[in-house]
Order: C-alpha cells, then structure tokens, then sequence
C-alpha cells in the first residue's frame, strides 16, 4: 500500500469515529458535570480487570525495573523527548480549535527543545519561559460542541471517554512528524509515548498502586478520579462546569446537589 493511501485509510477511520462519536447520547455536562455516564460498566470492568493484570504481570515490574536501573536525569530527558515529538500534532489541535497564538508558541516551544535542546532531550524552551503546551485532540471534539458520551476502559491504555478515546486514536496515528518525508524510524511519536508512560507508572510507582491495589473498588475510583481531572482541564474559566465536580458521590443518582468543597459538614 503506498504511503498516500494508508494516509487516507488513517484520515477516513478518524472522520467515521468522529462522527461516531458525536452521536454518542446525552453530555454530562449538561447538568454541571455531576453525572457519570457509564453505560458499558460491565464490560469496562472487564477491561478494568484485564488492564490490572497486565499491569501487575507486565508493566508495572517493567516500570520499576526501568526507573532503577535508568539514572533519573535520563528518564526525565526520555520523558521530554516523547513530549516534544507531541508539539506538532498538538500545534495542529491548536489550530483546530481557533488558538492560532498557542499554535505559534507550541511550535516555537519545539523548534527550539528540537535544535538548542538536542531533539528534545532537553528543555531550554522552559529556561526561556516559553509556555508548555496541553492540549490533544479530545479537547478539540470539545471546543466544537462534541458530547463527551459514555466513559470507557480502553484496553491497555486506561480510562477514558468516547471523546476522548477518538482524541487518543488520532494523536496517535496523525502526528505531522509521522508523515515527515525523513524520519529514522516509523511511528516514532507512538514508540516514545510508550516509553514516558513506562517512566511515570515508575516515576509514581506508589500513587498508582494505592489507587490499583489499594483501594476497595479501583475501577470506580480510577473513573471518578479520571472525570473529576478531566472536566476540570475542559473547563477552563466556566465555574458552573466543573461545581459538579464536588457532587456528595453518595447522594442520590437523581439529585443534582451540589456540595460545597470548603463548607462545614458539623455546622447547624
């Protein structure tokens, strides 16, 4: 298959799971971000499960082998190098959403960690105070009115949304450094990434355990934690978008209460 046609394959998988995933159901949102939306908990339970196993088999003990034997410095450099392979594709989500300010940053923010910080290694962008970029392809299903849709595990990747889990697929099969007409190596960004998600699961060993293996039911604490974090980033200035966020998670599924972080819970 020639490279053109296996961009268009890549480009027409993305366009049909957009619009899959704009016909999602009803957006949490609409009542302050409150509601969890899960209508799959079964079958993510399952992946919950499998993903647990695998981690505890495989990943997690190939993590912390990595952090020990890898010398600190050198898993942060990995870590930033992985980050700044991002920058394009992110650059282009900026673009997509109307930002072309941030786009111009996020792409000064690469072509200087890609030249004065030896491919990314480094990161003298931050010395220079140039801001960091955040953003993916899931917030730009957002900025265009995309519902978030039903929460989801993904396998071998983690918690997600409908949304977002189309943002994972396109960040990473249509970085612009995967269609560079040099590269030394073929889906690079998708192999880096791999790699700084081996150096947090190690990096934050202990955290992650505490909510896997600590915690009496990790698949609906990961998920709140997940939503809670999530909403919180999409939310930006909006206050009443992410006050659901501090809904009791032990009132009733029908109430739309809203629990005040900071009031006390013993005053009359």
């Amino acid at each position: 298959m020639s490279k053109f046609s296996t961009s268009f394959v890549r480009v027409s998988l993305v366009s049909l799971i957009a619009i899959l995933a704009a016909c999602t159901g009803p957006a949490p949102e609409s009542d302050g971000g409150s509601r969890v939306h899960d209508p799959y908990e079964n079958t993510n339970r399952s992946i919950h499960n499998f993903n647990r196993g695998v981690d505890k088999a495989l990943f997690r003990p190939a993590a912390k082998g990595y952090v020990t034997v890898v010398p600190r410095p050198m898993v942060n450099s990995f870590n930033m190098f992985a980050e700044n392979l991002s920058l394009p594709g992110q650059a282009v989500d900026y673009l997509l959403q109307g930002k072309p300010k941030e786009m111009g940053t996020t792409l000064f923010r690469f072509v200087v960690n890609s030249t004065v910080g030896f491919a990314g290694l480094a990161d003298p962008a931050s010395d220079f105070e140039i801001p960091r970029a955040d953003t993916d392809f899931g917030e730009t299903l957002h900025v265009w009115g995309v519902a978030e849709g039903p929460y989801l595990e993904l396998p071998l990747y983690g918690p997600s949304t409908a949304r977002d889990a189309v943002g994972v697929v396109v960040n990473l099969f249509t970085n612009p450094v995967d269609f560079a007409p040099t590269r030394p190596i073929n889906n690079l960004g998708l192999y880096a990434e791999v790699v700084r998600r081996l150096g947090d699961r190690g990096l934050y060993s202990d955290t992650v355990d505490s909510i896997l293996y600590g915690s009496s039911d990790s698949y609906a604490q990961l998920r709140l934690i997940y939503l809670q974090n999530r909403r919180f980033e999409l939310a930006g200035d909006d206050e009443d978008a992410y006050l659901g966020l501090y809904t009791d998670p032990y009132a009733d599924p029908g109430s739309t209460a809203v629990t005040d972080p900071y009031e006390d819970p013993y005053a009359e």
